[in-house]
C-alpha cells in the first residue's frame, strides 16, 4: 500500500485545513424533515369545535433529542365577528407546547423547539397538533358551527 507523505510546510498544511473547513461549512447541517398528515377531509384544515380537536399528526421513532416545529394559525371571520382560540402540541398524551390564536383575524407563527429526550427509549412517538375555538361566532360559518381556527405546519425538522 502506498504511503502518503505529508508536507512539512506549515502554511501549506494550514491552507489544506482551511479548505477542508470551508468545504464542511458549505455542506451545512443534515436535518431530517418530518411530514405531518391532516386528520380532516376539508380542503383547508380548520376546526370550529369548542373542545380540542387534532388537526395534524404524525408518528415517528425518536432518534434525535430535538424536534423543531413551525406552525401557522388563523382565526376566521363570521358575520363580522373575529374568531380566536387555543392551540397545543401533544407528544403522545403530554402537552409539550401551547398558545393562543387571538381574535384579530391575523396570522400567528409559533416556532417551537421540543425536547424529545424523555421519549428516546420509545419505538413510536405520536406528535399531534390540536386547536380549540374559544371566541367568535357560534353559528354560521362553512359548517354551521361558527368561526373556525385554521392551522398548518410550516416546517418540522428532527435536529
Amino acid at each position: 500500500m502506498p504511503k502518503v507523505q505529508k508536507t512539512s510546510n506549515f502554511l501549506q498544511r494550514l491552507a489544506e485545513v482551511e479548505e477542508r473547513l470551508a468545504s464542511l461549512q458549505r455542506t451545512g447541517w443534515e436535518r431530517d424533515e418530518l411530514p405531518f398528515y391532516p386528520t380532516s377531509l376539508h380542503g383547508l384544515v380548520y376546526e370550529d369545535a369548542t373542545s380540542f380537536v387534532t388537526l395534524w399528526e404524525t408518528v415517528l421513532s425518536p432518534r434525535t433529542a430535538t424536534l423543531s416545529l413551525g406552525l401557522v394559525l388563523l382565526g376566521d371571520v363570521v358575520s363580522a365577528t373575529n374568531t380566536g382560540g387555543n392551540w397545543q402540541v401533544l407528544l403522545n398524551t403530554d402537552v409539550a407546547a401551547s398558545g393562543t390564536v387571538p381574535a384579530t383575524f391575523s396570522y400567528v407563527f409559533p416556532a417551537l423547539t421540543l425536547d424529545l429526550t424523555p421519549y428516546l427509549a420509545l419505538t413510536q412517538l405520536k406528535v399531534s397538533v390540536q386547536v380549540q375555538r374559544t371566541a367568535g361566532a357560534t353559528t354560521g360559518g362553512k359548517y354551521g358551527g361558527g368561526g373556525a381556527i385554521g392551522c398548518s405546519p410550516r416546517y418540522a425538522q428532527l435536529l
